[in-house]
């Protein structure tokens, strides 16, 4: 069983704090649970939330040596952490699990990190209204305000609130396929996959009125991701002129129909290739990208492995139950 261990300081964001514990309680195959998770704090003692309510973690700071993956929630200025500095123990503490452990913020918890010295020279991304005080106080850290979560292999990033919720179920998926993943989200009540390179700040989240939403034609693309879908069509089905539905898009979604709709298709070819016997051009086929060249060329922009590499390691994961650290 992978263990994660969820390292929560004063001052601490109450969602953050919950969303592992959720996420991660409920990922199961074949009956078994996947995760353990245990929280910690500097000495194992109470910490105070931002809500104004204290939690008492079971264990100090020696839970990170055993951890698989050690998630640190969002907080607020104060200590241990305050402007830059964070106190020796957790700094050293993190540096040392760092060598053993895939360490991951969600976040305002990347200023933990990069306070670590964890992140500098790497990719990171943080709640957008933190985004400036965050780059003046850690300039060698590579920030992206815009996106929602950060994925460089051994340490994960993501943005403010909602977006934890996106990160978790990424590492899921990253572990344990698309299947275990999208039953994990549907435990959980929540969309089964946003792309982390999906906007953090969207204009017009909710709709003015029903009329004036893109969610029906977006709903009507997932049940055609095999038939073409020119713009053309979509704005079509939308009653809307091109640009329109373009800008309505974008602003509802972050992305334009275009990146969606591909961010789509790679999904349901991952979920093909998982589970089913099908050819690569099947898949591809299947999928909406009509050729394994092009059905190719995609996934590995997605995920960096070809459609063959990607089917063998999650039969691989399906086999033994376990994914390798990474």
């Amino acid at each position: 069983m992978h263990r994660i261990a969820v390292l929560v300081l004063d001052d601490f964001a109450t969602l953050d704090l919950g969303v592992p514990g959720q996420v991660f309680r409920v990922a199961e195959s074949g009956g078994e649970r996947l995760y353990s998770v245990r929280t910690c704090s500097p000495g194992g003692l109470p910490v105070r939330s931002s809500a104004g309510y204290s939690v008492l973690p079971d264990h100090g700071l020696e839970l990170l040596d055993s951890a698989d993956t050690v998630i640190v929630p969002g907080i607020h200025s104060g200590p241990p952490f305050t402007e830059g500095t964070l106190a020796a123990p957790v700094r050293d503490a993190l540096r040392e699990a760092a060598g053993h452990a895939r360490i991951v913020s969600i976040c305002t918890g990347a200023f933990v990190l990069a306070a670590a010295g964890l992140l500098d020279g790497r990719p990171a991304t943080t709640h957008w209204r933190n985004c400036a005080r965050f780059a003046a106080l850690y300039p060698k850290v590579r920030l992206d305000p815009d996106v929602l979560f950060v994925d460089d292999g051994d340490l994960l990033t993501s943005a403010g609130v909602a977006a934890g919720l996106d990160l978790c179920l990424h590492l899921v998926r990253r572990d344990h396929g698309s299947a275990v993943a999208n039953s994990t989200a549907r435990r959980c009540v929540m969309p089964p996959w946003r792309e982390g390179g999906q906007a953090q700040y969207i204009e017009r989240p909710v709709p003015g009125s029903p009329e004036s939403s893109t969610a029906a034609t977006r709903s009507w693309m997932l049940e055609r991701l095999g038939e073409p879908l020119d713009l053309a069509a979509l704005a079509g089905h939308a009653r809307m002129s091109v640009r329109t539905f373009t800008r309505r898009f974008r602003e509802e979604t972050g992305l334009s129909p275009a990146q969606w709709l591909i961010g789509q298709r790679v999904e349901h070819a991952r979920h093909l290739l998982e589970t089913t016997d099908l050819g690569v051009e099947q898949v591809a086929r299947g999928a909406g990208f009509g050729s394994a060249v092009s059905l190719r060329q995609h996934l590995h922009a997605a995920v960096g492995v070809t459609p063959l590499a990607y089917r063998q390691t999650f039969r691989v994961l399906s086999r033994t139950g376990r994914a390798a650290r990474g």
